[in-house]
């Protein structure tokens, strides 16, 4: 649509089925385009929205000066969108590691918004952003990146409640959130994602970053993408773990009798799904695979477990009684 419009200014009364076959489409999406190009301009001011209209068999733009170097005004930033951009660009010059050249040119940077927004940047002044626990991490991370080095880390997984060291070639840093760095792991000699705050250590390792070549992902839409050759797992849930189902990629979602699902995905670890078992309680428990599904239920017993541990301690109301969630999960499970 960009296209068009330049199109358009260019040939002042183009025929419809001209233009239609310049770029490929038909007649109907042209005219569909044509409906939406009136709400489109500089500013939301009449005369600058753009003037397009057609009789069905040439297109007519009455007012191209609306987007004429003369008619373009100087861009205005709001006071929120001052604060907003100013706060961030203050943090991010605060952040160790990063390379001195990119801060002085931030800084630079920094100073001409605040002088172009003028009055309404002064509120960005009373507000403050500092990296604590990421911020040597992301530096080590930065630095072994631009200089093309191998990490070490320690890194503690929630999905196995343990900690685990790793040797890791980093690929790119990526912000979904929380800050992550994708890497190649040595370990598993695969493409793993690790989350800067649950790095335990790190160390920027002599050996050089040699990750293998991969295409990188579009992590737009989610972190977690799961490959077609993951193993599969299968979930049954009722009505009220039917959220799985907008959270988790899946293959299949069947609708059950009750009002659930089941539920086919896929993950490269599928141990990590053993927590959303725990989660869903009697809402829900895995199908297969069966080692998975035992699992599952071991963790519920061994949290029971705990529970009866505490009884000497605090007495009866520290036992899950039948209305407790322990006791929902092992029955769900």
């Amino acid at each position: 649509m960009l296209s068009l419009v330049t199109y358009l200014r260019e040939r002042p009364g183009a025929r419809v089925e001209d233009v239609a076959r310049a770029f490929g489409i038909s007649e109907d999406e042209l005219i569909s385009d044509l409906d939406v190009l009136p709400l489109c301009g500089t500013s939301f001011r009449g005369g600058d929205l753009l003037d397009i209209d057609t009789d069905g068999d040439r297109i007519w733009w009455r007012n191209p000066q609306a987007l004429s170097a003369e008619a373009a005004a100087p861009l205005r930033i709001s006071a929120d969108e001052a604060t907003a951009l100013l706060v961030a660009a203050r943090a991010v010059a605060t952040l160790p590691g990063l390379r001195e050249g990119d801060r002085q040119a931030l800084l630079r940077a920094t100073a001409k918004v605040e002088t172009a927004a003028g009055e309404a940047a002064a509120p960005s002044a009373r507000l403050s952003v500092t990296f604590e626990s990421e911020g040597g991490v992301f530096a080590d991370v930065d630095r072994a990146i631009s200089e093309r080095r191998r990490l070490w880390i320690r890194y503690y997984s929630p999905a196995r409640d343990e900690v685990t060291e790793r040797e890791i070639d980093p690929i790119r840093l990526v912000s979904v959130g929380h800050t992550y760095v994708e890497a190649w792991c040595r370990r598993s000699e695969a493409r793993r994602t690790f989350r800067l705050d649950r790095v335990a250590e790190i160390k920027v390792l002599d050996e050089p970053s040699a990750p293998p070549e991969i295409e990188l992902r579009d992590l737009s839409e989610a972190l977690v993408q799961p490959a077609a050759e993951d193993p599969e797992v299968v979930v049954e849930v009722g009505p009220g773990g039917r959220w799985v189902a907008e959270y988790y990629p899946h293959d299949s979602a069947e609708e059950l009798a009750d009002g659930g699902l089941r539920i086919s995905l896929r993950a490269p670890d599928p141990a990590s799904l053993r927590r959303l078992a725990l989660r869903l309680g009697r809402d829900g428990r895995i199908v297969a695979p069966e080692d998975l599904a035992e699992s599952a239920r071991r963790a519920a017993r061994e949290a029971l477990a705990a529970y009866d541990g505490l009884d000497g301690a605090d007495g009866p109301a520290a036992r899950p009684g039948p209305d407790r969630p322990a006791d929902r999960q092992e029955r769900g499970l």
